[in-house]
Parts: structure tokens; C-alpha cells; sequence
């Protein structure tokens, strides 16, 4: 373990403790996401998740941060995509029990208070639905923000340049996308782990969801690595 390691994991120690140690600190921090869900949700994913992609490029690089990787156009990405995560937990808790009601299915509201079988059928099949419908949309998207934010220098005024949108979706490389994201990790990872985050209080589910933006991080990072030929032939059609 190298004193980054050791630097990480004390900083790491010292932003989560005040939740376990000060009632009052967990309070104000449930107080802020009723209060303030989507401007939390902006925070958390964007502290979290792109911490997931440090993560990442440490187990590949030995680094936390190198030239071009762009912490803070990635944070403000991943603030962005967390909002939208926010809206599509809200959108899919909803509409999925009443959608089931409608298919002929006799639902009532999820029971936090007590396990059974129809909450944990309710909370898989809003999983299912969020995990299936939105979840592949956000990551395209998060794949091409990533080959943006290289491309451009990994900067802050690189991230607010054009997207070239058509060159970028044109090479990436769509067969490893599909084969590890998209029919691996969604429903070996993403549906029953939201499914256990929607069986949670409500209190706990904003911090569970939160926690999972890290391992977002680290795996939407693994498959993010692009030929140099193709990152070349992006950045050249931004300079002209």
C-alpha cells in the first residue's frame, strides 16, 4: 500500500465518521436530501461516483489522477447523470406498482417494516423497469461524455466544447459495450442491487444509492479505454 493509499483512506475516514459519530450531522444530512433532493443528488454522484473513477484508474495506473483524466469535468458529468438517476428512481417507484395494478395485479406500496415476498417482487420489478429502459441510455451517454472529456484535454472549458456527438458514437466500440455493460452488468449487478436499495427506507436509500455511484465508477471505468486511433481521429475533428 503506497502513502496515497494511506492519504485516500484517512480522507475517506474522515468525511464518513461525522455520520456514524454525530446524530446531529446525520439529521441535518437526511433534513438536506428531503429539503433539497436534486441538489444532493448533483453532490453525492458527483463526489462518489467520480471518486469510483479514481478508484479505477488507481487498480489500472497506480494513480489517482493523471494528466488529461479531468476529476473535475468528470464530477460535474456525474452531478448531471445523478439528477437524472434521482428523477428516474422517482419516475420508475411510481409508475412500476401502478403499471402492475394495470396488468391486473392486486399491489399495494412497498413495506419497509417488513420484509415479504410481494415488496421484494414490487422493488425487482422497479428495478427491472429503471435498470432496462433508462440505465442503458444513461451509459452510452457517460461513454461518450468520457471520450469527450479525454479528447479535449480533460479541462473544465474542454468539457463545455461541442460534443461530436455522430464521430464519437460512429467508434465506440459497441460490441464490448453490449457484451460486459450492458448484458452483464445490469442484470447481474444493477437489478438486484437496486432492488435491495428500493426495499430500504426511504432514509437509507438515498445513501445506498449514493455508495453505489462508486462502484458505478469503477465499472463503467473498466470499459472506457479507447484505440489511440480513435481518440486521434475525435480530436482532430474538434480542431477544425
Amino acid at each position: 500500500m503506497k502513502r496515497n493509499d494511506l492519504i485516500t483512506i484517512l480522507i475517506v475516514v474522515t468525511i464518513l465518521s461525522p455520520f456514524f459519530l454525530s446524530e446531529t450531522f446525520y439529521d441535518t444530512y437526511n433534513l438536506l436530501n428531503t429539503n433539497h433532493s436534486m441538489i444532493m443528488s448533483f453532490v453525492k454522484f458527483a463526489l462518489l461516483a467520480t471518486f469510483g473513477e479514481m478508484i479505477a484508474l488507481r487498480l489500472q495506473t497506480g494513480k489517482y489522477n493523471q494528466k488529461g483524466f479531468g476529476i473535475m469535468p468528470r464530477a460535474i458529468v456525474w452531478g448531471f447523470l445523478g439528477i437524472t438517476i434521482k428523477i428516474a428512481f422517482v419516475i420508475f417507484a411510481a409508475g412500476t406498482p401502478v403499471l402492475l395494478g394495470y396488468l391486473g395485479l392486486n399491489i399495494v406500496a412497498i413495506s419497509t417494516a417488513r420484509l415479504s415476498l410481494q415488496s421484494v417482487f414490487i422493488a425487482f420489478s422497479i428495478s427491472t423497469f429503471m435498470n432496462i429502459m433508462y440505465a442503458p441510455i444513461m451509459m452510452t451517454f457517460h461513454k461518450i461524455t468520457d471520450i469527450h472529456i479525454i479528447t479535449t484535454g480533460g479541462t473544465v472549458s474542454g468539457l463545455f466544447k461541442p460534443i461530436q456527438f455522430g464521430t464519437i458514437l460512429a467508434q465506440i466500440e459497441w460490441k464490448r459495450q453490449w457484451d460486459f455493460i450492458f448484458k452483464k452488468t445490469i442484470p447481474f449487478f444493477w437489478i438486484p442491487a437496486h432492488t435491495v436499495t428500493f426495499l430500504l427506507p426511504a432514509n437509507f436509500q438515498v445513501l445506498f444509492a449514493a455508495m453505489l455511484g462508486i462502484a458505478l465508477g469503477i465499472i463503467l471505468s473498466f470499459i472506457k479505454s479507447q484505440k489511440p486511433e480513435q481518440i486521434n481521429s475525435i480530436q482532430s475533428n474538434n480542431t477544425e
